[in-house]
């Protein structure tokens, strides 16, 4: 089995990335930063991804995120393509 991708971002603690998830309006983000939380604070990611309903794989993509753009990139965004034309 792989080793876990590290946190590598330091610019956050446990307990900032919780006031940061109060504090976001997009609730998908939200519950991003809950499982980064729950990683710094030394659960399993295994835990970390049931109990905020993502599995292991998608945390994991989570995290690469993360330690590239930090907790703005946990931000949903909006897929690629043309604008949905109203009726």
């Amino acid at each position: 089995m792989a080793a876990a991708v590290k946190l590598a971002r330091e610019d956050h603690t446990a307990t900032g990335l919780l006031d940061l998830a109060v504090k976001s309006e997009d609730s998908a983000q939200s519950r991003r930063l809950l499982a980064l939380a729950m990683i710094f604070e030394g659960r399993s990611r295994e835990d970390a991804a049931r109990q905020t309903g993502m599995d292991r794989q998608t945390l994991r993509d989570w995290v690469l995120r993360y330690n590239e753009l930090g907790a703005d990139g946990l931000v949903s965004r909006l897929a690629p393509g043309p604008a949905t034309r109203s009726r």
